[in-house]
């Protein structure tokens, strides 16, 4: 799998493509503010789009769904607990001050350990409640996509609407922090030193999952 971090400056998020090399087919995950850039950059490297994938429905996630999804008839993937909310009034307003439109409903409502295929490769679905209720992370190859559940150093927020810190370290602890050490973590937003890590050094160094889980 070749995953291709695209850096969306306005709220410091990454959006990713993670394309599966054999079938030149891959999935957007987290597009916002820029849809252009993001086709843009995905057209250069030789990939054809067919999935967006949100790790959750806050508007400086799901800008992009619409201009991605018009440009290449892509299916829209979330989770259940999440699917409602990018179609939100609130979300759609926040989502054209960000530069985007209101997104499409979701084509496909995941759950935990849903498969989701992109060519031959296949991501596999971790819900991580805690930043939100249908907040998930996805796994394939060695990758994690983590969204706004784990950052490098840091964690997401907990005090929006469906946080819970609780359930936030409980699924770092007991659903990420059990990957192998060389996992590499891609956050959906570039809040440390470097943008992307690996569990291992998580588990060591971020200090924000040292909390105790009452």
């Amino acid at each position: 799998m070749e995953v291709k971090p695209i850096y969306l400056p306005q709220m410091a998020n990454f959006c990713y493509m993670a394309g599966d090399e054999a079938t030149r087919r891959c999935a957007v995950i987290d597009p916002a503010f820029e849809p252009q850039k993001i086709l843009n950059t995905i057209k250069a490297s030789g990939y054809i789009i067919t999935h967006v994938i949100n790790t959750h429905g806050h508007a400086d996630h799901t800008s992009g769904n619409s201009g991605i999804i018009e440009a290449t008839g892509a299916q829209l993937c979330i989770h259940r607990l999440d699917a409602d909310q990018v179609s939100r009034f609130l979300t759609r307003s926040l989502s054209r001050l960000m530069g985007g439109k209101g997104s499409p409903r979701a084509s496909h409502q995941l759950e935990d350990n849903d498969i989701i295929h992109i060519g031959n490769t296949e991501l596999r679905v971790i819900h991580t409640p805690g930043h939100t209720p249908g907040s998930i992370c996805l796994y394939a190859q060695g990758h994690l996509f983590t969204g706004d559940t784990l950052f490098v150093g840091a964690v997401g927020r907990t005090d929006l609407p469906g946080g819970s810190a609780r359930q936030l370290l409980k699924s770092i602890h007991e659903k990420l922090f059990i990957l192998p050490d060389d996992t590499r973590v891609w956050p959906g937003h570039d809040y440390g030193e470097t943008p992307f890590s690996t569990i291992g050094i998580e588990k060591q160094t971020n200090p924000f999952t040292r909390q105790h889980i009452r």
